[in-house]
Order: C-alpha cells, then structure tokens, then sequence
C-alpha cells in the first residue's frame, strides 16, 4: 500500500551506498506496529556485515557501524512524502506515517481493489499443484476431502500471489485393490447397481469392503472355506493378469466401473468448488515407466540387477556423492518387469516438466509418503531435472474419528458426503429456530454455505502435519474457533452496510461516500486496520512457504478483531458525520478482506445467517 514511499526510500539508500562505497544489500522491511503511529523499518546490520566481510568497515564492530549507517543514511535521504518523520534507532531506520493518512490509505485500496485486495504481481513462474486424487472404486471420505481442501486452498494462495496455477489430479485408478472390486462385480453384483452418482460410488466401495471380507484368512477357518478363499484369490489375480495383458472385455469393465467412481468424485470436487484443470490415470504412465528405467540404466543412474535375479535399483546416496544414509537405495523395477509407484511418479514428473512446463511442481500427500518423495525428488535431480529443487511434498496428516482410525478395507469411514449431507441439516434446523424469517428459497443456500465452511475450516485450521480428529459438533460451533464464527464477521459486517444503504436510498452497488480519519481512533479500530494491513504480505508468505495454514490463522484473527470491533465501536449511531463515514468504509473494508481471505481457503460466506 506504501510501495511508491518504500521504493523512493530504497531508491535514496541505494544511492548513498554508491557515494559512499558501501556494498549493496538487499533490504528487508517490517512493519511497525501501531504506537501513536504506523510505520516501516529497515535494518542495516546485514550492510554493515558485508561491509565488514570486504574489508571496508572502518575497524567498527559490526553492531556500532549498522547504527552509524542508519544515522548517516537518515541525514541523507531528508523529506519524504507522506512520510511524517524518520528515526535512527540503534541498527534501524524507521520511518512513520501520518495516521490518518495511513488508515485512509489501506482503507481506499481495499475498497478500490476489492477482489483483488493482496493479490501478487505475475512471478513469471509456472506451478502445478497435485491433489484430490483418491483411488477410483472406492468412494470419498473426509481424509480425501482434507488432501482436497488443502491442495486447492494451496492452488488458490499460489495463484492469487502471482504464479501461473494449474490443478492436476492423479488418482490411483489399478492395481490389486481396484482388481478385488472389479472381480467381486463381475462375480456377484453385476447389473444390480444403482443409478445414483453417490450411490453408485458407494455402492463400489461396500463391494470393496465384501470382497475383502471373502478374501482375508479367517481364524477357525474349515477346509472348504479355505479352498473357497483361495480359489476367490486365484480368480482375482487371474483378472488382474488378463488386465495387464490388455483383455479388452476386462478393459471395459474396469473403465465403465472407473468412470462411476470418477463422476461420484467429479461431483463432489463441484460442491467444493474445485476445477481440476489436468487429469492423469496411473495407468497411462505405466508403460512409459518402463522406458524410464531403460534411460536411467544407459545413463548409469540405476543398476541393472536382472541379469543376477535382482531388480533395477537407483542407490541414490551413492549417486549424489553422499556419505552418510539419507535417501538410500530404491527400486524402480522389480525382478518381473514390473513398475512400482516410484517408478510411475518418475514418468509423470517428466510429463509435467516437459509437457506443461512446469517450474514447480507440489504434490499433496499424505505423510506416510514422505521418503518416498524425497527420494522421487533426489532421482529426479540425478536425471538432470533442474525443477527437482522446486519440488515439494505439502505432507498432511491422518484424520480420524472420535470412535477411532478410518479403514476403508474394514467399512469403517465417514464419507464426505453423508457428513456434507449431515452439515446441511444441522445448519437448517439452526436457521429454522434462530432465523425463522429466512425466505424458505435462501435456506439451502445459506446452510451449504455455512456446512461446506465449517468442514472446510476444520480441516485447514489445524497444521497439515498434524493429525486431525474430526467432530462434526465442534466444526458446526458458531463461536468457536470456527468456520461460522469467521463467516458471522462477515455477516455482521454485510448487515451494517446494508442498514445504512437502506437509510439513505442507496443500491448495494453504489460506493460509499469518501471519508477521512482525522480523529482519534479507537483501538479496536487500530487493531482492525492493523489486521487488514496484514494480508498482502501474508499472501505471499503462504505462497512462498506452501502453508495453507497462515491464511486460515490469519482470516480467524481477522474476524476476531472485527467482532470486537463490532461490540466495542459504535457506527452507524456515531453523532459526527465523517467518522460515521469512516467507520463505515473501514467495516467495507473488513468485509472485502474477510471474503477474500475466505475465498482463498475456498469458503463462500453467506449475506444473511
């Protein structure tokens, strides 16, 4: 908001360096909390360090000479505009600003670039983020709409920062888990499916769960249960060849099963507003793999192991000239001739890098995965992949249940859409008794925006390495540390703005009166035009650190402040005409941060609760 200030600063300092041959230093700033007075400071230690490291420090400790430089450098400069007075503290130079200047200015950019209010310029830079990507023939659960959520709130902050953003998903679409469905089908359930998208995903995964039940040993077991279970198995397997060989009835079983669990997902990614720009099967890179693994032979990045019964392996530490275990030694291809997952993420990798031009490429996965994609990462440098070191695994979590883990093999998930669906009706049944004036047409829009927030929130509020155990009574808590707490802000906000459109005969579109700060603000206005400041800055950190998390803290302290706001400050009842004013624009101001904070974490906030 003060950049044309700081860059005629920076430009000032820049020069005083080149009069002065003091070498060059990149400067960071910070922001200097409200005190009387706003403002920037920069620190010249680390100029007075590279002064010292070439030799020209003047014999001063490094601490005494970052002081001086400060004070020299405040000499220089003189006036700025907009700038009320400078100090040299210690190795700080900090700069302030008029306070009603600088409240008015946040408050006019916000207003003035409202959706776009902490955007980032264009980094000329391409990023790929992978995710929601569940297996197909199985159905949705809420650990998949964590993966989900995190990688398109990912995707949002990246893109809204200035990179170039395309969304890839990667489901796991074979293997013996999709072979058991498949089998099981054919073999008792076929032509008895259901219609619905939902139902028909589901139905895929309980058949999965059957199956599984037929498959496994089971204690006590007779004779011919055995021979049965075994039988069932040689079956099972014998289909999974007859894939693999390309048996085109197999094939199109597997493909008709496939796209149901694809339209339940393809679905569901619609509710939560997800737009997957590129979709990959694992089973498309499969035999690309294998020519992969040819190429890194011939360039003596594996090892040929076959001929004496081995595997092809990549002994990663050794390669990278490494002396103590890091990544260690790992497989690409088995003993048989066949792939493994590290071997199709190579194949996919050099699809992205080569085909999409990928700069960065970010793959939501669940922690366990976490070696594996350091060691995907470390062959992919091998092979001579400059974006290897912009590769970077967001790692996540596991989510569970009050009553205990998740496991689809046992049945035993909660499924995103009976706990979507569940959401919704809890949060009409609040609006029946709190709102019952609601028009009945704005209900269920209201109530899946509000739903869809506190599930959408629960998963993001809490740090992607940490597991989550998820309470449908708490996510829907209206006070809490909460997704409707946070959308109430808003709400709060809307209803002001709107009682005093309606006062004065304004559209909703029509802009408020200018105003000016030239009082004395409360504090509560303070903090709520100090967290407003916030948000450009923490953009950029969320994009730069891959967290997800830095957004949702912030849009909740956000928030907070503004209900505090909201109890302590009186509005639309102030006497005095322009504070009035002001007041009202700093409360549009909050609610346009509040939605585009929201927006980024892929939460809709409703005008009316």
């Amino acid at each position: 908001m003060f950049e044309k200030e700081q860059q005629d600063i920076q430009f000032r300092i820049k020069a005083f360096c080149a009069e002065n041959d003091i070498p060059d230093t990149d400067l960071k700033w910070l922001p200097i909390p409200f005190s009387g007075e706003w403002g920037i400071s920069v620190s010249f230690f680390q100029m007075a360090a590279n002064e010292a490291k070439a030799g020209k420090g003047k014999g001063l400790p490094v601490p005494q000479r970052a002081a001086q430089i400060a004070e020299m450098v405040k000499n220089y400069i003189g006036a700025i505009s907009n700038i009320s007075h400078i100090e040299a503290v210690k190795a700080y130079l900090n700069f302030y600003f008029s306070t009603p200047e600088y409240a008015l200015r946040v408050v006019d950019t916000v207003l003035e670039s409202g959706k776009s209010f902490g955007s980032g310029a264009p980094k000329g830079e391409r990023v790929m983020v992978e995710y929601a990507q569940p297996n197909t023939h199985h159905s949705f659960h809420i650990g998949h709409a964590r993966n989900t959520m995190l990688g398109e709130t990912l995707a949002r902050i990246v893109q809204f920062a200035g990179f170039e953003t395309v969304r890839a998903s990667y489901p796991g679409d074979i293997g013996l888990g999709v072979i058991t469905v498949i089998w099981a089908y054919d073999k008792f359930y076929r032509g008895q499916e259901p219609q619905g998208v939902h139902e028909r995903g589901q139905w895929l995964a309980n058949i999965y769960v059957e199956a599984t039940r037929l498959l496994e040993t089971k204690e006590g077991e007779t004779e011919d249960e055995k021979k049965r279970r075994e039988a069932y198995d040689a079956e099972r397997r014998e289909l999974y060849k007859r894939w693999d060989a390309g048996d085109p009835q197999v094939r199109q079983l597997w493909l008709e099963t496939r796209e149901w669990s694809l339209d339940e997902l393809k679905d569901i990614l619609r509710i939560l507003d997800v737009k997957i720009d590129v979709w990959f099967f694992e089973s498309e890179v499969d035999e690309p793999s294998k020519a992969i693994v040819d190429e890194l032979i011939a360039r003596d990045i594996a090892t040929d192991e076959r001929p004496n019964g081995g595997a092809v392996i990549v002994k990663i530490d050794e390669k990278l000239g490494l002396t103590k275990e890091k990544y260690r030694t790992n497989v690409i291809l088995r003993s048989d001739g066949t792939t493994l997952y590290l071997t199709k993420d190579l194949a996919l990798a050099k699809v992205k890098f080569e085909q999409f031009h990928v700069d960065r490429s970010i793959y939501v996965v669940d922690v366990r995965q976490s070696l594996h994609m350091q060691q995907t990462f470390a062959i992919l440098k091998l092979w001579g992949f400059p974006q290897a070191e912009k590769c970077y695994h967001l790692a996540y979590g596991f989510v569970s249940l009050p009553e205990g883990a998740m496991s689809a093999r046992r049945g035993r998930v909660a499924l995103f859409k009976d706990v979507y669906d569940e959401a919704l009706t809890r949060v009409l049944a609040v609006i029946a008794e709190k709102n019952p004036g609601m028009p009945e047409a704005e209900r269920e829009g209201v109530a899946s925006k509000i739903g869809l927030g506190a599930l959408s929130y629960s998963m993001l509020s809490v740090d992607n390495n940490k597991d989550i155990v998820f309470d449908i009574n708490e996510a829907l808590n209206f006070d809490g540390h909460t997704g409707p707490y946070i959308q109430n802000a808003y709400v709060r906000a809307n209803s002001i703005l709107k009682k005093f459109r309606a006062e004065r005969h304004m559209p909703d579109q029509d802009n408020l009166p200018a105003g000016r700060f030239d009082y004395v603000l409360d504090i509560h206005e303070v903090e709520l035009i100090e967290q407003i400041t916030r948000f450009p800055n923490l953009v950029q950190q969320a994009a730069g650190e891959y967290r997800p998390l830095i957004i949702a803290a912030y849009v909740y302290d956000l928030a907070n402040s503004f209900h505090s706001f909201y109890h302590a400050v009186q509005v639309l009842q102030t006497d005095t005409e322009s504070v009035k004013i002001a007041r009202l624009r700093l409360v549009a101001a909050a609610k346009q941060t509040i939605a585009n904070a929201l927006a980024l974490l892929g939460i809709t906030a409703p005008e009316v609760m």
